[in-house]
């Protein structure tokens, strides 16, 4: 071999730039090591892996941590969602109200249960469900002959929907609202946390979430005592007094033990990796608030960040930014390159009077930087000057 290629080769790689990582779980894992680890030995060691202690300890903490008065724990958001609308008994015939610029999970639990889901529209500037879009989705809904039903607002990248607008429309049309705070689970809405909106709230701890677990998990919060007696039903088979009565169709849908054990100790810090996030979203809006669109927070809302999302100026080639960025080790992701509506599996199914032009507008120019608890400034002003770099050639 030549050695000059050689040592031509290991040049090139000492000046390659240290990758940074689009969310940083291996340093939050350093910070837990020996905490989760105690966690998950004692699982280990009492082998009540379903059901164990720690899943009742873990539904306390949540409802304490959210204020609602019920926490049920189970398998997935996806599952948080699908068992509400089981619980409630909706079905075909029924319409249920999703905004399209979200991830398919909420349409999808509406279309597992048979009802039709109809896409409405969102913000320009919060991304969340547009309430004059909810009220033409509800009008398309009743001309094609749906009996509309529920309405599932997304609290989207980590900030609160405007529940209290929506709240009102689905009163006066008889809908009952289920959270989808997927997304945002610690984030609050005019003082109070998300998990107290509307019937009930949904939530995941997906590894990539805000708060997550790892593998799937999720929760649903709620003040119905006796919806939450239904859903504990429905997690387990629908079984009654006795697991051999099934008194309702039902999931397999419970949180494995040893994901409650892990996200209790990660319960401990949450507080702490939330103040850390909205630091770097600040660093983030003072470093590129003059070059992109950044996120503006509503008013009386907090954000947990669990995603960082900005919109690229018109006309910018978004592959060759991402391309540029990535040639100098920052990944970036696009949440969502196609709205739900979009989506072969969803493409047929109504969307609200007017169409959803702001979906799709952000569809095409929205993509997200490394966004969590534990990005430095310099990191941080290393992706900055990326980012303006990348847009000034």
């Amino acid at each position: 071999m030549n050695k000059h290629l050689t040592n031509q080769s290991l040049t090139n790689q000492s000046l390659r730039p240290e990758p940074v990582p689009l969310i940083d779980l291996a340093a939050q894992r350093r910070r837990l090591g020996k905490s989760v680890d105690e966690a998950v030995s004692r699982v280990l060691a009492h082998c009540q892996f379903i059901n164990g202690p720690e899943v009742a300890q873990l539904e306390a903490e949540l409802a304490a941590f959210s204020g609602a008065k019920h926490v049920v724990t189970c398998a997935s958001g996806t599952d948080a969602l699908l068992m509400v609308l089981m619980a409630k008994g909706v079905g075909r015939g029924d319409a249920v109200f999703c905004p399209s610029f979200t991830f398919c999970a909420t349409g999808e639990a509406v279309a597992l249960t048979g009802a039709t889901p109809v896409f409405v529209d969102v913000d320009e500037t919060t991304f969340n469900m547009d309430p004059g879009s909810l009220t033409r989705g509800i009008a398309t809904a009743t001309k094609s002959g749906l009996k509309p039903r529920a309405v599932i607002p997304v609290d989207l990248f980590g900030q609160s929907a405007d529940h209290d607008a929506i709240a009102a429309i689905a009163e006066a049309e008889g809908l009952f609202v289920l959270d989808d705070a997927a997304q945002a689970f610690g984030a609050s809405y005019k003082g109070r946390r998300l998990g107290t909106s509307g019937l009930a709230t949904a939530t995941s701890f997906f590894p990539a979430k805000p708060l997550g677990c790892f593998g799937d998990g999720g929760a649903i919060f709620t003040d119905d005592a006796e919806l939450a007696a239904t859903l504990r039903s429905i997690r387990v088979h629908g079984q009654g007094s006795d697991k051999y009565d099934n008194v309702r169709l039902g999931l397999t849908g419970r949180l494995d033990t040893m994901q409650a054990a892990i996200l209790l100790e990660k319960l401990k810090i949450f507080e702490d990796e939330i103040a850390a996030r909205n630091i770097v979203a600040e660093r983030y809006a003072r470093g590129l608030g003059n070059v992109v669109s950044v996120p503006r927070l509503a008013s009386g809302c907090t954000s947990v960040w669990a995603q960082y999302t900005i919109r690229l100026p018109a006309g910018t080639d978004r592959d060759g930014f991402a391309a540029a960025l990535k040639a100098q080790g920052i990944p970036t992701a696009i949440y969502y390159p196609k709205s739900m509506h979009q989506q072969t599996a969803y493409r047929d199914y109504p969307v609200a009077d007017g169409g959803l032009p702001i979906s799709e507008k952000l569809s095409d120019d929205v993509i997200s930087l490394p966004m969590h608890a534990y990005l430095d400034e310099p990191t941080q002003e290393r992706i900055v000057r990326a980012v303006r770099s990348a847009l000034s050639t």
